[in-house]
């Protein structure tokens, strides 16, 4: 069992910065690919940004060069640093854990079938 609790949403003008994090408790085993998903109402969720066990990271399109995501392995913590916000980047963003290791987190779909989801952390940008 994995324990993922997402906090650090708000709201900020257009521009602006937010600092996710995601406190993750449980099997390490199955937290070894951690993902940030984001989801507006009638879409369906869509990955935002990835990271190995290793390190290696990943991100959608729409954020590269604006967001980073980050780990602390010390405090089992998970950050998605994100600047230059646009209103398209609202939502309810989530941090998802799976087993999957090295490059495999970071090839192919976002979200392994077998994972885990926190219960979302609401940002809102206004223009």
């Amino acid at each position: 069992q994995v324990q993922l609790v997402e906090s650090g949403g708000g709201s900020v003008q257009a521009g602006g910065s937010l600092r996710l994090s995601c406190a993750a408790s449980g099997d390490t085993s199955s937290r070894r690919c951690m993902v940030w998903f984001r989801q507006v109402p009638g879409k369906e969720r869509e990955g935002v940004a990835r990271i190995a066990d290793y390190g290696g990271t990943k991100y959608a399109d729409s954020v590269k060069g604006r967001f980073t995501i980050s780990k602390d392995n010390d405090a089992n913590t998970l950050y998605l640093q994100m600047n230059s916000l646009k209103p398209e980047d609202s939502g309810l963003y989530y941090c998802r854990a799976d087993g999957r290791s090295g490059n495999s987190c970071l090839a192919g779909i976002w979200g392994a079938a077998s994972g885990y989801w926190g219960q979302g952390t609401q940002v809102t940008v206004s223009s």
